[in-house]
C-alpha cells in the first residue's frame, strides 16, 4: 500500500460492484504508476493497482510531494469528496473530472463540474454536453492482448465454434444493447448466406431473461438454433481469444455511453458494424473500418454484414485497415500519456 505522502494523484473509485469507471482505473493506474506518482483510492483493486483507503484520506498529509496533488474524480461523489477533502479539510488539491455521459446533466452535477480545475471527456459527443471546456481523450485499449491471432481455424476448433463466415456480438443482453436486432438481423443474414454463423456472447441479469428467452424462441422457430448460438459470459482474460475467431463484430447498441468493445474488436482484426450512439462514430471510419448504421434498424444491419460476408477482398482489407487504426490512434497507452500530460500541467499550476 503506497504511503499517501508520497502520492502526487488520487483515483478515487468509490463503487464497490464492477462498472465500466473501475475498469478505466484498473486499467489506467499501472500504466500512470510507471510515469507519475499516482494510487488509486478504491474498496477493491487488483493487486497490480496501487491503492490506498478512503479512511487515510482523512489524515494524509495537507500537501504532496509536488505541493498541490491532483484528485481525478469519475463521478458525482469522488467529486464531492474532493470538494470537502480542499474545502472542508484543507487538503491542498487540483479538482480533475473526466465526463463519459452523453445526456444534459442535472444542475448538481453541472454545479459540481463548475468547480473543477480542468475537465476531460471521452468523446467529442461528450463534450457537447458540458457546459465549459473540455480535454477530450478517447479510452485506449491494450494492442498487445487484443491482437489478431494467425491461425484462425485452430483457434476456432479449439473453442468449440463452427467454421464459415464468423459474426459477433459481445456484452450484456438487454434491449439497451440492441442485442434483439442483432439477432433479427442475423436471421436474415444466416438464411441468405447458408455458410455464416453468428454468436451472442454475455451476461443475462434476471430481470432481462424474459429478454433472452424470447430470442432464444426467434431462433428456434427460423430453425438456426445450431447457427446463432448464446454462449455464457467468459472471464475478462478470455474474451480476447472470442474476438480473434470472428470475421465481423457488430455492436447494435440503442444507447451507450463510450463503448469499448468495437476497439478490442478491431484491434483483434474484426471489421466493426455499429450503430451511431456513444463514441462509435469517432471510432469506426465508415468504408475503412466497418460500417456506421442507424440505431434499432434491422434492414441496415442484415444489408451491411450481407455485403461484407460476400466480399472477401472488402474484409480483408477493412480487417488489416481496423488492426492499424487502433494501433495508430487507440493504444492504452496513449490514453495514459494524455491524461499525465493534465496531471503535470495541474500540478506544475
Amino acid at each position: 500500500m503506497p504511503d499517501l505522502a508520497d502520492i502526487d494523484v488520487i483515483a478515487p473509485n468509490f463503487k464497490r460492484r464492477l462498472s465500466g469507471v473501475t475498469a478505466t482505473v484498473a486499467r489506467l493506474v499501472p500504466l500512470q504508476a510507471q510515469s507519475i506518482a499516482i494510487s488509486a483510492c478504491a474498496p477493491e483493486m487488483p493487486d497490480d493497482v496501487p491503492n490506498v483507503s478512503w479512511t487515510r484520506l482523512l489524515t494524509m498529509p495537507r500537501s504532496g510531494p509536488s505541493g498541490a496533488r491532483v484528485w481525478h474524480a469519475r463521478r458525482n461523489v469522488e467529486m464531492i469528496a474532493g470538494l470537502t477533502l480542499r474545502g472542508v479539510l484543507g487538503k491542498r488539491l487540483k479538482l480533475l473530472f473526466t465526463s463519459a455521459s452523453q445526456r444534459h446533466h442535472t444542475r448538481l452535477t453541472k454545479a459540481l463540474i463548475a468547480r473543477m480545475d480542468r475537465v476531460i471527456a471521452t468523446s467529442a459527443k461528450t463534450a457537447g454536453y458540458l457546459e465549459r471546456e473540455a480535454t477530450v481523450i478517447h479510452h485506449g485499449i491494450d494492442t498487445d492482448t487484443f491482437v489478431p491471432n494467425p491461425d484462425k481455424a485452430a483457434l476456432r476448433t479449439e473453442l468449440g465454434l463452427p467454421s464459415g463466415p464468423l459474426i459477433g456480438c459481445f456484452g450484456r443482453i438487454r434491449a439497451q444493447k440492441g442485442t434483439d436486432v442483432f439477432v433479427d438481423a442475423m436471421i436474415r443474414v444466416l438464411n441468405e448466406q447458408p455458410d455464416a454463423v453468428a454468436i451472442v456472447m454475455g451476461r443475462t441479469v434476471d430481470k432481462d431473461q424474459g429478454f433472452l428467452d424470447d430470442l432464444k424462441a426467434r431462433v428456434q422457430a427460423a430453425n438456426l438454433a445450431d447457427r446463432l448460438l448464446f454462449l455464457p459470459e467468459v472471464p475478462v482474460w478470455e474474451t480476447p481469444r472470442f474476438y480473434q475467431a470472428l470475421d465481423i463484430y457488430i455492436a447494435p447498441q440503442r444507447w451507450e455511453g463510450f463503448g469499448l468493445t468495437p476497439l478490442e474488436a478491431m484491434a483483434c482484426g474484426a471489421p466493426t458494424i455499429a450503430t451511431r450512439v456513444g463514441a462509435f462514430e469517432e471510432l469506426i471510419v465508415d468504408g475503412r473500418t466497418g460500417t456506421l448504421i442507424d440505431a434499432g434498424d434491422v434492414d441496415q444491419m442484415a444489408s451491411a454484414t450481407s455485403s461484407l460476408v460476400t466480399n472477401a477482398d472488402t474484409l480483408e482489407e477493412w480487417s488489416n485497415n481496423a488492426r492499424q487504426h487502433m494501433v495508430d490512434h487507440f493504444q492504452i497507452q496513449q490514453e495514459a500519456d494524455a491524461i499525465i500530460a493534465i496531471y503535470k500541467d495541474l500540478l506544475s499550476a
